[in-house]
């Protein structure tokens, strides 16, 4: 990714900048053990951070990796704050790509452009954490998003499974066609569940729609994907924005209790699932995933490469870190982004960067389905950035916040909706 660097970082960032220069040789190696510190978060329920980190002492019983514990919701806020203190990890998480930017702008990475050159292509996502040649973090996990079905009530309406060559209007016709047919049989499950997060509309939208490009600040393009779910609210195939948002609807909830036949989501929501299951906090039911439903006919079938979203979860070096354990902490980030990780990962039902290398591993899990379209949506994907890294990416993303929530709320017009969202975006965002 070629592009010039502007300070973007408030006084907090700044102060931490003086602790760069801690890694600019990183050819020593510590003489004994060492122990690396590594950002998490929700450790009771995301197992993911003790995976690779046993995974990886079991396979150099010369590092010890410790988990440090954060907030999820406030994961960026606390760790900019220690990175000004001085007292963050050694390796820390890159949650997203929304606030790469900000840490990479401000010199809080280590350039570790060696490591990316071990994993190459196969770590999906890696060519995002690229500025000017250089990368500064690796991806372990790579969630595109996906179309999740329930086969029973499938069956239960007498309606053929997704095959893999879905359009948005065939998934529109059959969330409308489900829920007449499941309202006769005396069910009271939807068709679909959009949950309320913006990137259901705008990511997709910005995936999918060719020459879509937020940062030209024309939002047109966004217009038949809000019309569309304001058309299944109206039809009674999707519960409406107002009610889900006032009420706090979960997906895992819609889903997993079976009040909605079809949902999109993340590839995470696997692992949760087939738990929920297991545990008795979902129904017990056959599911199914399949490819996202695209923009038209040129990318749907499984003879052709599905375009979805979706942003890596990576690892990154706080410079900071002592000379002595960079070696170690690059060889960890390696391990958790290579095929090792990737098994490691993949045995407790997370969706590593290298797909390639667990598929088998990961549909030999309990609970997870077996279906050949299955195995394709989980492998074969063109992964887009759900926030493409820019300056402009987190100011632009509160514009459009705004006109999700204005749209689906009934409380705006949608082309006045976009109206203002293009005005407030040349003159709040891309102007300065």
């Amino acid at each position: 990714m070629k592009r010039s660097i502007a300070t973007v970082l408030g006084v907090a960032m700044a102060a931490s900048m003086a602790l760069a220069g801690c890694g600019d040789d990183d050819s020593a190696e510590a003489d004994g053990p060492v122990t690396l510190s590594l950002s998490g978060w929700s450790l009771a329920t995301t197992p993911e951070f003790k995976t690779l980190a046993d995974g990886f002492h079991a396979a150099n019983p010369d590092v010890t990796v410790s988990v440090k514990e954060y907030d999820a919701a406030n994961y960026d806020t606390q760790m900019i704050a220690d990175l000004a203190a001085g007292s963050a990890p050694d390796v820390y998480v890159q949650k997203n790509l929304k606030n790469f930017y900000t840490y990479q702008n401000g010199k809080q990475l280590l350039d570790v452009s060696d490591v990316a050159a071990q994993l190459g292509d196969k770590a999906g996502g890696i060519k995002n954490y690229a500025v000017d040649g250089k990368t500064y973090a690796v991806p372990y996990r790579n969630d595109g998003w996906v179309l999740y079905y329930n086969k029973a009530l499938f069956d239960q309406a007498k309606i053929a499974y997704p095959d893999g060559s879905w359009t948005w209007d065939t998934y529109a016709a059959t969330s409308k066609q489900l829920t007449a047919a499941l309202r006769k049989a005396g069910s009271k499950a939807l068709g679909d569940y959009q949950h309320t997060w913006e990137s259901t509309s705008l990511a997709f939208a910005a995936a999918q729609t060719p020459g879509a490009n937020p940062e030209s600040g024309d939002f047109a393009y966004l217009k038949p994907y809000y019309l569309r779910s304001l058309d299944l609210q109206k039809s009674g195939a999707q519960v409406s924005f107002g009610t889900a948002t006032t009420n706090k609807l979960t997906y895992q909830a819609q889903f997993g209790k079976q009040d909605a036949a079809m949902m999109t989501m993340g590839t995470w929501y696997i692992a949760t699932l087939r738990s929920q299951q297991e545990k008795g906090d979902a129904d017990k039911f056959e599911w199914g995933i399949a490819p996202a439903p695209q923009f038209d006919a040129s990318t749907a079938g499984t003879s052709k490469t599905p375009v979805t979203f979706g942003d890596p979860t990576g690892l990154g070096i706080n410079p900071a870190i002592s000379k002595a354990k960079i070696a170690a902490a690059k060889k960890f980030l390696a391990y958790a982004a290579g095929a090792p990780g990737a098994k490691a990962l993949a045995g407790i039902g997370i969706t590593p960067a290298d797909t390639s290398a667990v598929t088998a591993d990961f549909f030999a899990l309990k609970g997870v389905p077996t279906d050949e379209l299955s195995k394709f949506a989980f492998g074969t994907h063109d992964i887009r950035p759900e926030n493409p890294v820019s300056k402009h990416t987190a100011g632009l993303g509160n514009v459009l916040k705004d006109l999700h929530s204005g749209v689906l709320s009934g409380s705006k017009d949608i082309d006045a909706a976009i109206a203002e969202a293009q005005t407030r975006a040349k003159n709040e965002v891309l102007n300065k």
